[in-house]
């Protein structure tokens, strides 16, 4: 993945998930990051990644599929945790 495809993912992710009341967090290996934070993702997301998206609130179902339509675009390696 280059670096100007990643920066597009980040501002994806991070403007997609500002529209959501829903608490979204990225898991990879044993960082949480807010994915509302764009320095977060910054210094977390690379393309070889598996990551764990954890999302809770009243709008979750919503923020589930509209994330999950960002990582896959972006060709992100995700599983959503059901809880």
């Amino acid at each position: 993945m280059s670096t100007n495809s990643n920066n597009a993912a980040i501002v994806e992710i991070a403007q997609t998930a500002s529209k959501f009341a829903s608490s979204i967090v990225l898991q990879a290996d044993n960082k949480y990051i807010d994915v509302k934070s764009i320095l977060g993702l910054f210094t977390t997301l690379v393309a070889s990644q598996n990551y764990e998206l954890h999302v809770h609130g009243a709008d979750a179902e919503n923020a589930k599929k509209a994330m999950s339509e960002v990582f896959a675009k972006h060709g992100l390696k995700f599983t959503v945790v059901e809880e």
